[in-house]
């Protein structure tokens, strides 16, 4: 079975008076692969522009907004429909030997290919994260299944999903610290958190779809925004969904739009503006994810 669905995503940013906007970029559309497929997109501002596309470093989907006039609001719509066949979880795969225990043993080729995701890349100043990631293979605790699903759970039952509208995301120190934050902060602290254990590791922006939008029971934390988790690459079974603000690692309900090394490299919509620093009033993003309906399994 797959599944049809629908995202709808508005950026709007409001002034005191008209500016002038420099280039926008915006991440919204997914790749096509294995787990699902593209079938229409389109990209609208208020304000006329020129849009064309481009493919970052990363492979990533980029459109690439020049803004041709000034104005006091800025609104940016990008819509997409697709077809997602859905991920598959660690139990679906047969690990390789050299991927059962941590650590992981990677070849000389995977070594090369992964080594951007291996490296840690946030500071630990008072090493409090690679502190705690130890403490998750501590005595014979090293099945990497096991490993994974503790600090996946962990995260998810001792710490406390906070909302908030600034910019950016937390050093996974400060997240460590708290025992709180947002999606992006508890991907990007699982992230570092493997990484010292020797795991390569991938930052993936995107969408969560949430039945309890369309009436379902369900209810998600992290929906009706954009949404962040990570991907563990295990040899023989490839890269890996591990999403510790839902505990999800497979299923329908996430749509990958950007993988990065670092969250910074996967921002929806970034660009600047010219203008008086107090005439700026706010930012507001609506996203609306829906399902229209599966298509029963191809046989």
């Amino acid at each position: 079975m797959s599944v049809i669905y629908e995202v709808e995503h508005v950026t709007t940013y409001r002034y005191a008076k008209p500016v002038t906007f420099d280039t926008h970029r915006a991440m919204f559309l997914p790749k096509g692969s294995y787990s699902g497929r593209l079938l229409g997109y389109s990209i609208e501002t208020n304000v006329p522009s020129t849009v064309h596309w481009i493919s970052d470093t990363l492979s990533n989907n980029v459109a690439v907004i020049d803004l041709d006039e000034p104005a006091k609001e800025l609104m940016v719509t990008c819509r997409f429909r697709g077809e997602h066949f859905g991920t598959q979880g660690i139990d679906n795969f047969p690990l390789d030997p050299r991927a059962e225990e941590v650590p992981v043993q990677y070849t000389p080729d995977e070594w090369t290919d992964l080594a951007v995701y291996l490296r840690p890349h946030a500071d630990d100043p008072d090493g409090s994260v690679a502190a705690w990631a130890k403490g998750f293979v501590a005595g014979d605790m090293d099945s990497t299944s096991d490993v994974l699903e503790r600090i996946m759970n962990t995260i998810r039952d001792t710490f406390t999903y906070q909302s908030r509208d600034t910019e950016g995301t937390q050093p996974p120190g400060e997240t460590l610290k708290l025992q709180s934050g947002t999606c992006r902060d508890y991907a990007w602290l699982m992230i570092e958190t493997l990484r010292r254990l020797g795991f390569a590791c991938r930052f993936v922006s995107g969408y969560l779809y949430d039945s309890a939008l369309d009436g379902g029971d369900i209810g998600m934390t992290g929906s009706g925004a954009t949404h962040a988790w990570l991907q563990v690459y295990l040899p023989g079974a490839g890269w890996l969904v591990y999403d510790p603000t839902n505990r999800l690692t497979e299923g329908f309900d996430l749509i990958s739009v950007a993988i990065a090394r670092h969250p910074g490299q996967a921002v929806p919509l970034a660009g600047s503006w010219f203008g008086d620093a107090e005439d700026y009033l706010g930012m507001e993003v609506k996203v609306a994810v829906r399902k229209l309906g599966s298509v029963p399994e191809f046989c």
